[in-house]
């Protein structure tokens, strides 16, 4: 059960914004550890952004910029299994940083608990993480990066616990995903496997 999670928020509607990163490690089913950092994206913050997370311009200055992190935040997400609430969004974050500061991607697979919980708890009416965190009733301060990510480890333990797996990766596996994989140069996204249709057959025509 040894597991990294993470969660973004960001200034705007850019992808390269990231303003800030809450990072839960779990080791043997446990929270080992817990972090947070504010992030200088650079960038302007835009007003709806402010009002989800609650960020402003002054709290980030200072704070150091994605490109003079990642000496700090690359060690804590290579090689590991890393996961996100909506991880499309999550990751795509932090390509977007990555290609900003020119920097490689880090080797590592990733899961995402809003489409594992989306198949795994098809009696909740939304699979949002505020809901999912209510229905298991974890704590949750909404878009504060480090309880979405520590709501988001709860619930990917929740999720092993229920079907009785010790391996995040075989969880996905049984509940017919892919994990999504980070790697130098590229990156596959967390998906089911595409079914592939038979080809419609060709109705013969009787010859007369």
């Amino acid at each position: 059960m040894n597991f990294t999670a993470i969660d973004f928020e960001t200034a705007n509607a850019n992808r390269s914004s990231a303003c800030a990163l809450g990072l839960v490690e779990v080791k043997a089913g446990r929270i080992t550890k817990e972090q947070v950092w504010l992030i200088d994206p650079q960038q302007h913050f835009d007003g709806r952004n402010i009002a989800i997370h609650g960020i402003t311009p002054s709290m980030i200055q200072g704070k150091p910029t994605f490109s003079e992190l990642w000496a700090e935040l690359e060690p804590l997400l290579l090689g590991q299994v890393i996961v996100a609430h909506n991880a499309s969004f999550d990751m795509s974050v932090l390509r977007y940083c990555l290609d900003g500061a020119s920097l490689d991607y880090p080797d590592f697979q990733y899961l995402c608990t809003y489409l594992l919980g989306k198949k795994m708890l098809k009696h909740l009416p939304s699979h949002k993480l505020n809901v999912i965190s209510g229905h298991y009733g974890i704590q949750l301060n909404h878009h504060d990066a480090l309880d979405d990510a520590r709501a988001a480890a709860k619930i990917l333990l929740k999720l092993m616990e229920q079907e009785q797996h010790n391996d995040p990766l075989h969880l996905c596996s049984d509940q017919g995903y892919k994990a999504g994989t980070m790697f130098a140069g590229g990156y596959t996204a967390f998906s089911a496997p595409k079914i592939r249709k038979k080809p419609a057959q060709r109705a013969s025509r009787l010859m007369m």
